[in-house]
């Protein structure tokens, strides 16, 4: 469930789009059919309540934090070697910061979505991209 996390938050926040979201949740249902909130996401086509499905069952307590960090910051790579734009890159990951589950918001790579754009409001666009950088490579092995 980590994974259609990441991508329920990226869809609330509109960084993929519901073809991508929905292309992946097939993806896992072929491989884990026997899921029954799979299954349940399958048959729902209201994408609202299928992101508050998602953002509802998810057991917070033991989300696995490298595995959903990982699926995160891949997502993000793509979405910032995509923008021409820091600050409007910037905007977004700092909204897309306050969508995620309050018990990660302070925990590295996470917290970074927070402040690696105040930066920015002295025209350091060099740094900035350095910090993100920084942190989309956080996982790397």
């Amino acid at each position: 469930m980590e994974e259609l996390l990441v991508y329920a938050i990226l869809l609330y926040e509109k960084l993929v789009t519901e073809n991508e979201y929905n292309k992946r949740l097939d993806e896992l249902f072929l491989t884990t059919s026997g899921n029954d909130d799979l299954l349940y996401l399958e048959w729902e086509t209201d994408i609202k309540k299928a992101i508050i499905y998602v953002r509802t069952h998810i057991d917070y307590n033991n989300l696995d934090l490298e595995q959903f960090g990982k699926i995160l910051m891949s997502k993000l790579k793509v979405i910032y070697s995509n923008s021409s734009d820091i600050k409007r890159f910037a905007s977004r990951m700092y909204s897309l910061w306050e969508s995620l589950p309050g018990n990660i918001q302070n925990i590295e790579p996470f917290w970074t979505l927070c402040y690696a754009d105040d930066l920015l409001s002295w025209g350091d666009e060099e740094q900035t991209r350095n910090i993100y950088e920084h942190m989309l490579n956080y996982y790397k092995d």
